[in-house]
């Protein structure tokens, strides 16, 4: 039950982050965003070191630069594919990507849920679809290398999960500590390499902290839920994410929420209950 419920708040978390950084993004560059919030999130996960359990270990570091590689390209490939596409196609690609890849190395790694968590995952799958839904831009098209960035975001975010879950015992917050100082040195790298400003823009600095501390906490909840449960089921209620980023859009910029994206927040719901019941 533990990894199911920090599965589920590490999901809303992780919606709550997506939602700040896409705003940022309104103000400032990608990797401005980028490197900012990563960077935030690097400070809030620094006090932590010496509060929670656990030990630095090579492996873990290891297992957490290789994460944190991962993730930041994926953000990168993210915010880029939400500014030149669709967000009803960015969304669900990302995100089936993203649950797709743990699900298979799960199930390839042996584990097997009881076939009511199995429903639930299911159930779950179609809920990242449909939250994803926006029926005004239904039929829309986008061009072909928004698509390819979305698939490239999923995968990205997806090898975070599987390799965060692959951890040893014992390293505490260490691992997130080497994942964040990675994909900062990724992403100024890239920076410098390209030219691009770094500075945000004018009243952004704010929101991007928020973005990147909101990003951070949902790492250190996805972190204690890997460690306390299957790969298949934590990675799929974490994929939840964006739903909360509609449920907030729907509060704070009173965004319309409509039929569709509705049953996908409800079949989550119900996913999250099937999974739950297994656990109890």
């Amino acid at each position: 039950m533990a990894a199911v419920l920090l599965a589920t708040i590490c999901a809303v978390v992780y919606g709550m982050a997506d939602f700040f950084g896409g705003l940022a993004t309104r103000r400032s560059r990608v990797l401005a965003v980028v490197l900012v919030s990563q960077i935030a999130g690097l400070l809030f996960v620094l006090p932590l070191l010496p509060l929670l359990p656990g030990a630095p270990s090579l492996g873990g570091l290891a297992w957490g630069m290789g994460a944190g590689l991962c993730g930041g390209l994926a953000l990168i490939f993210f915010y880029r594919a939400l500014a030149g596409g669709v967000m009803s196609v960015v969304a669900p690609t990302t995100a089936t990507m993203s649950v797709a890849l743990p699900v298979l190395v799960g199930l390839t790694m042996g584990e097997r849920p009881e076939p009511l968590a199995l429903g639930g995952v299911a159930l779950a799958l179609g809920a990242v679809i449909l939250v994803g839904r926006d029926s005004t831009t239904a039929g829309a098209r986008m061009a072909f290398g928004p698509v390819v960035q979305a698939l490239a975001a999923g995968a990205g975010f997806g090898a975070f999960f599987v390799l965060l879950k692959q951890v040893p015992e014992g390293t505490g917050m260490w691992p997130l500590f080497g994942a964040r100082l990675a994909s900062v040195t990724l992403v100024g790298a890239l920076a410098l390499l390209t030219g691009r400003t770094l500075r945000p823009g004018r009243g952004s600095l704010p929101t991007i902290v928020t973005a990147g501390v909101l990003d951070m906490a949902a790492n250190v909840l996805y972190l204690l839920a890997a460690q306390r449960g299957l790969l298949v089921v934590v990675a799929v209620l974490v994929s939840l994410y964006p739903a909360s980023t509609l449920v907030l859009a729907r509060w704070v910029l009173k965004e319309r929420l409509n039929a569709v994206q509705a049953s996908g927040i409800g079949l989550a719901l119900g996913a999250i209950a099937l999974i739950a019941a297994t656990a109890a």
